[in-house]
């Protein structure tokens, strides 16, 4: 793309330090997302995904032991190319919440029990726009109407526990846009949500996109999600990244036996890949994902992977590049994975 990224994330690692060991939640991501674009983080739970938002929020826990390194240069409002890894916690207040915004896997922990959904949003308006309350608050009420939640003046002074879990999540979107995000991350934000109400946030989301221009880093493990709302994906595998390529390619043409795995396992979907035709039994990956305290000593996948080979367990794979917007971790050439794919 010919516009600079507003995010780009480089060899970015989260090392949590614990009593039994180390253990590499995030290990050398590296990813870009542009002005306007939808960027999909996919993965299995337990691959990194949601530690890699929080290691960019700078919101992982204080008591946590943990090493970061790397880089996520973030384009600002004016213009201004940032290290969001080695701001002063001062100027990171001052874009979190506001220039970058996210939403929570969960909105029932995510929101305040003992304030009102005005309250809360207006907080946040308050402290990144200067505005009064009275002003604040007429600004969360736009927010409700934006997301249309209905009777959003009655809403306004209400508290979470006194709606649905489709209107808390309506409000976590309302929150997060209230002080106009230039990039926002939405960590599974249809998770246990009826499908009607997961396609209306979707929706939702697309729309303000739509109007506002928005970048979003959109975290899941619903391929179905990915396949309708997403431009680019990239695909993790304990900790690292093992493919991105646009949506389109990534469906049509899985390279990397992970990738192709996960498709694999979609029960409306008979891969061309696979070799076979019509109705199919549902398909697992095998095995499990190995401890992160005792990982593989080269591909993390290998254990699991049916094209195994001897290079395999000798040394963790590179992120090649395979052109067109397509990176590939995998010892196989590019000819091996296109023919797996075929």
């Amino acid at each position: 793309m010919s516009t600079p990224p507003r995010l780009e994330v480089n060899n970015l690692s989260t090392c949590f330090h614990t009593d039994e060991g180390a253990v590499h939640s995030v290990a050398d991501v590296s990813f870009a997302i542009h002005p306007g674009q939808t960027t999909a983080l996919v993965g299995e739970s337990g691959s990194g995904k949601s530690v890699t938002s929080l290691t960019l929020m700078r919101l992982l826990a204080r008591t946590a032991r943990t090493t970061v390194s790397g880089e996520a240069w973030f384009v600002d409002r004016e213009g201004r190319r940032v290290d969001l890894l080695q701001l002063p916690e001062a100027q990171m207040r001052r874009i979190r919440g506001n220039q970058i915004a996210m939403i929570f896997q969960e909105p029932m922990t995510s929101l305040n029990p003992v304030f009102t959904i005005g309250e809360q949003i207006a907080e946040s308006v308050r402290l990144h726009k200067g505005a009064d309350r009275r002003g604040a608050l007429a600004q969360a009420l736009r927010m409700l109407e934006l997301v249309e939640i209905p009777a959003a003046a009655q809403r306004l002074h209400e508290y979470p526990h006194q709606l649905s879990g489709g209107m808390r999540q309506r409000v976590m979107i309302a929150l997060a846009m209230a002080c106009d995000p230039t990039l926002l991350i939405a960590d599974e934000p249809t998770t246990a949500l009826d499908v009607t109400i997961q396609a209306q946030i979707l929706e939702l989301m697309r729309r303000l996109q739509r109007e506002t221009g928005t970048s979003i880093l959109f975290i899941t493990h619903n391929l179905g999600v990915v396949a309708h709302h997403a431009d680019q994906v990239a695909v993790m595998y304990a900790g690292r990244i093992v493919e991105t390529a646009p949506v389109r390619e990534l469906f049509a043409r899985p390279r990397h036996p992970y990738t192709q795995g996960l498709l694999a396992c979609l029960p409306a979907r008979q891969p061309r890949f696979s070799g076979v035709s019509g109705p199919r039994r549902l398909i697992a990956i095998r095995g499990q994902v190995a401890s992160p305290f005792a990982p593989p000593p080269g591909c993390a996948f290998a254990p699991r992977c049916d094209h195994v080979r001897a290079e395999c367990d000798a040394a963790m794979p590179a992120l090649r590049d395979d052109g067109a917007q397509r990176q590939t971790r995998c010892v196989l050439t590019h000819a091996d994975l296109g023919a797996l794919a075929a």
